[in-house]
């Protein structure tokens, strides 16, 4: 019986590891999305904006004012409608993360 309860155990671990590690997965995927424009890992070609090691507060309010409409956009503010206020968060802070 002690076999079968460390089992679960252990296979309830797995599952939550493998949980969080989903969610990180997940914003890197989020995250490749903007690599069209803004380069991979935020690291974007001249002439576009670099997005890798960019304070994340001030992304966060760029892509929630993008969402709202309040900041003029060609695609963007399509773009950040696509993904909740908490996902746009994850998104400035994985770049924000980067180094330059």
């Amino acid at each position: 019986m002690n076999i079968v309860r460390t089992a679960l155990a252990c296979a309830a671990a797995a599952v939550a590891m493998g949980s969080a590690q989903a969610q990180v997965d997940q914003v890197k995927v989020w995250a490749a999305a903007c690599a069209n424009c803004h380069g991979t890992n935020g690291h974007a070609q001249p002439g576009m904006e670099a997005l890798a090691g960019k304070n994340a507060d001030d992304m966060t309010k760029a892509l929630l004012d993008f969402k709202a409409g309040r900041k003029p956009a060609t695609i963007m503010h399509q773009i950040a409608k696509g993904y909740t206020d908490d996902e746009l968060r994850a998104i400035a802070a994985y770049f924000a993360a980067q180094k330059k």
